[in-house]
Formats: C-alpha cells, sequence, structure tokens
C-alpha cells in the first residue's frame, strides 16, 4: 500500500515555549477531569433533581457525546480561523456552561449544559495540543508531547478526586463552580498566548466535518447505550450501522476533496494507524478500569467517593513517570514496539484482577492499578507523537483532533464493553441464586449492584442473602469484564507489534 511519509516540518517560534505547554496541559486537564468530575455527584444530583438513571447517565454522557463528534471540525476550523482563537472561544464557552447548571433544578437542563459544555471542550482540546506542538523544534516536541500525555492520562483521576474533596464540603453545585473556575483561570493564561503564524489561508471542509460529526455521534451514542439497551437492541446496531453508513461516506467524500478535512490515506502509514490503534485501546482500558474499580472500591470494599478516588491515586505516578520519560527509549526501540509492550503491560493488569474477591485486601487493587498505570504510561507518549508528527505544521489542530477522537471513542468502547459485560454477567447471576424473591423485589436487586445493597441494607439482617448473593453476581461480573479487556488490550498489543515488525520503526517519525 502506498505509505504517507510526514511533511517537511517548520520550526516552531523560539519564544514563551513555556506558557503554550503549561496552557495545553491545563486544557487537556480541565477537559478529561470535566468527563468524569459529575460520576460522583450524580446521587446528590438525583436527590435535588429527581432525575431519573437515564437522565443521571446523560449528565455525563451527554458532555462525551458532543466532545467526541466535534473534536475533528474544531481541530479543522482552529487551523483555519487560529488556533489561540479557538482556545479562548472554547474556553469561554466551557466555563460558562460549567457553571450553568447552578441556575437549573430540571434535569433537561442541566444535561443540555452539559452538552453544551461538551461542545466548548471540543474547540478547547485540539486547539490546546496543536498550540504546544506548534511551539517547540521537532527534536523537542516527543519530550514535551510526553508531559501533555502524562496530565492527559493522570487527569481522570484528579478529577475524582477534585470532585470528591469538593463534595465533601459543598453541595453538587459546587462542582459546577469549581469547573467553571478552572476553565476561567486557563482562559486567562491562555490570552498571554502569541498568535503568530496562527491560522492557515485555506477553507473549512464543512461537508467532511458534518459527515464526520454525524458518523461519530451515532457510535458514541450506541456505544454508549450498549450497556443499558443491549447489543442486539435496534437502536444500538441502528447507530452503529448508520455511523459506519456515515464514515464510509465520510471517506469517499474526502477522496475527492482537493483540500480534505482529513485525508483517509494518512492512514496507510502504518506507524500513524498503529499509533491510532494504541490511543484507542489505551483510553478503552482507562475508562474501563475505573468504570469497574470504583464501583468495586465503593460497593464491595466500602469506601466513600472520596477514598475510593484517592485509592486510585497511586495509579497517576507510573503513567505520569514513565509519559515523561518514555521518548528516550523511542530511538532503541521504536515507538510501535513501546506501545506493544504497553498493551501488554496493560493486558497483565487485567489479568490480576481477575482474583479480586469480596475480602481482598486495598494492597491487591493498587497493584493492579499500578500495573495498568505503568502500560498506559508506557505506550501513550509515543503513540501520541508518531500522530502529531505526522501531519504538517499548518494541520496540527487536525492532528490533535485525530489522537483527541481516537481517545473519546476508546474511552467510549471501554465503558460499553465493561457496563455491558458487567451488567449480563451480574443479571444472569443474581437472578438465578435469588430466584425465590418476588417479582417486584426481584427485578430491582437485577437492575444493579448498587440498587441491591441499597435495598440489603435497609432490610436489616434479614437482607444478608441478597447482598452475599448480589456480591457473588457483581463479582462474576466484574472477573468476565476484565478478562474481555484483558483479551482485548492483548489483541491490540499483538496487532501494534505486527505492523511495527513489518515496517519502520516508529521512532524514526520522531527524530
Amino acid at each position: 500500500m502506498t505509505q504517507v511519509s510526514p511533511a517537511p516540518r517548520v520550526e516552531g517560534p523560539p519564544t514563551s515555549r513555556v506558557l503554550p505547554l503549561v496552557v495545553g496541559c491545563l486544557s487537556v486537564a480541565v477537559v478529561v477531569g470535566s468527563m468524569v468530575a459529575f460520576n460522583t455527584a450524580l446521587g446528590d444530583v438525583a436527590a435535588a433533581t429527581s432525575a431519573t438513571q437515564t437522565q443521571l447517565n446523560w449528565i455525563v454522557d451527554g458532555y462525551t457525546l458532543v466532545l467526541a463528534c466535534l473534536l475533528l471540525p474544531a481541530g479543522a476550523i482552529g487551523d483555519r480561523y487560529g488556533r489561540r482563537t479557538a482556545l479562548l472561544a472554547g474556553l469561554t464557552v466551557f466555563s460558562v456552561a460549567s457553571a450553568a447548571p447552578v441556575f437549573f433544578d430540571a434535569p433537561t437542563q442541566i444535561i443540555a449544559a452539559r452538552m453544551v459544555a461538551g461542545a466548548g471542550a471540543a474547540f478547547v482540546m485540539p486547539a490546546g495540543l496543536s498550540l504546544l506542538s506548534r511551539a517547540y523544534p521537532t527534536e523537542q516536541r516527543s519530550k514535551v508531547i510526553g508531559i501533555w500525555a502524562a496530565v492527559a492520562g493522570c487527569a481522570g483521576v484528579l478529577g475524582l478526586l477534585g470532585s470528591g474533596l469538593v463534595l465533601a464540603y459543598g453541595q453538587w453545585q459546587a462542582i459546577c463552580w469549581a469547573l467553571a473556575v478552572a476553565g476561567v483561570v486557563v482562559l486567562l493564561a491562555a490570552l498571554a498566548l502569541s498568535a503568530d503564524a496562527d491560522g492557515v489561508q485555506r477553507g473549512v471542509d464543512w461537508l467532511g466535518s458534518v459527515l464526520i460529526a454525524v458518523a461519530v455521534a451515532l457510535v458514541v451514542y450506541g456505544l454508549l447505550e450498549a450497556p443499558s439497551r443491549g447489543w442486539t437492541d435496534w437502536r444500538t446496531v441502528g447507530c452503529l450501522v448508520g455511523g459506519a453508513l456515515a464514515a464510509g461516506l465520510f471517506v469517499l467524500a474526502e477522496l475527492r476533496m482537493r483540500a480534505p478535512l482529513l485525508d483517509p490515506r494518512l492512514f496507510t502509514d502504518r506507524p500513524l494507524a498503529a499509533s491510532a490503534v494504541t490511543i484507542t485501546a489505551l483510553f478503552a482500558a482507562t475508562f474501563g478500569f475505573f468504570y469497574l474499580g470504583m464501583q468495586y472500591a465503593q460497593l464491595v470494599l466500602g469506601y466513600s467517593a472520596l477514598t475510593a478516588a484517592g485509592a486510585f491515586a497511586p495509579f497517576a505516578v507510573p503513567v505520569v513517570a514513565l509519559s515523561v520519560l518514555s521518548h528516550r527509549f523511542v530511538p532503541r526501540w521504536g515507538a510501535g514496539r513501546l506501545s506493544a509492550a504497553g498493551l501488554a503491560v496493560i493486558a497483565v493488569g487485567f489479568a490480576s484482577m481477575l482474583s479480586l474477591q469480596q475480602d481482598s485486601s486495598y494492597l491487591h487493587l493498587l497493584v493492579s492499578s499500578v500495573i495498568i498505570g505503568a502500560g498506559i504510561g508506557l505506550a501513550t507518549a509515543p503513540a501520541t507523537s508518531t500522530i502529531m508528527l505526522a501531519l504538517r505544521d499548518e494541520e496540527q489542530g487536525v492532528a490533535s483532533a485525530i489522537n483527541d477522537t481516537t481517545r473519546e471513542l476508546g474511552a467510549a468502547v471501554g465503558m460499553a464493553v465493561a457496563g455491558s459485560v458487567l451488567a449480563d454477567r451480574y443479571t444472569s447471576k443474581v437472578s438465578t441464586a435469588l430466584a425465590d424473591l418476588p417479582p417486584p423485589l426481584g427485578q430491582q436487586v437485577a437492575d444493579g449492584f448498587g440498587k441491591a445493597v441499597a435495598i440489603a441494607e435497609s432490610m436489616g439482617p434479614g437482607g444478608l442473602p441478597i447482598l452475599e448473593a448480589s456480591q457473588q453476581a457483581f463479582l462474576s461480573g466484574l472477573h468476565s469484564s476484565t478478562a474481555v479487556l484483558a483479551v482485548l488490550s492483548a489483541s491490540a498489543a499483538l496487532a501494534v507489534a505486527a505492523i511495527a515488525s513489518i515496517t519502520r520503526p516508529v521512532g524514526q517519525i520522531q527524530q
């Protein structure tokens, strides 16, 4: 197949390099942190607004859906009209929309505000990384992208810790204020950025932008709804099939464009394709791990939301350390081999979770989280650098958007796979174990482990059989989910290793 070689690079401006790095890192921390910040507050939101479980899900998922589907168009708009301009506009929208739920009391209004915040975040994420990348000369970009990747990798933990801490001293509305203030802080820092060489004289591919937004929106929606509706539900199948068709139309349209939003032929470059697979698998692992791990820590080990978030704080140590240092290993091993090794380490980490039990110590969970964090840290920066360095300087917004879109798709895949396998296994096991319960009560217990725990606790000693059966059913689902995620991570490692073995070392792109 024809390979698309990276285009020659124009060195970034020599001055004011620290500020773009700080702004880029703060931007991704705020955007990713916001993805998980409301997870700790959903119970309080439900009590205050009478939101249904579906509405609660969409307070979290609505942000992710809009963010994912607008990333590529937003990156292209930033390339055309100015990345600093796109960043400032995105931060303004994000900050205002993040504060808006404070003044709302209806779940639908909160969902709408969160979706608008996701639209703002879609402009923030690619603009922040592309400005950072453009500020540094080629030989330094892998290093600074490693720092950015370290922040991106642990931003979820920071979001959980921050929101848990806020809830310990305030109401759920305080999270909204915290996100808005964080957005304003980054906005004020971004105002000091230089607009030199910002924006290029070419049009925006609006047809491609609409097609890719529809494709990503349908796929992400289908993935997010699959755990609750089932993979065979007509809406799930319809969204996934519709998304695939829209993606096919996008490819056909882009091949005919003189200035496409994203040239599909870029993915014939094997290192770039391998890196896209790596980033998708990494974020599937990250969000799948936290989806399962937080439930285990809270519902089995009995931790509070803040304590559970703190229990996963050590996860960030290997993520940060290896993301910052991994660029040193690239010249010797190549980015593809490092990515494959990281994915293999993640598979080992998920395999270690197969022995988690009701009476397991925190040390067991800690070891699993550190192993998974080490794999993520080893692979994230090399894969991110490969994507960023594969496109020209004037296309850094699109390069960043490719990187960010694969992250969002991976997050949706991880939560969909972990959630659907867990729910299916839990329902099957608990329904069999508690088949003698009256239908209304049995249905409530089968609806979810969290609800089962609440019912059992309300029944006092008489609820002990329900608690024990639901715990065993949850652990069975946890083990099945971690096994699937281990297999997916191992499969991705083999695929990336195979690509790395038949092409030039990916590290050569980064020199």
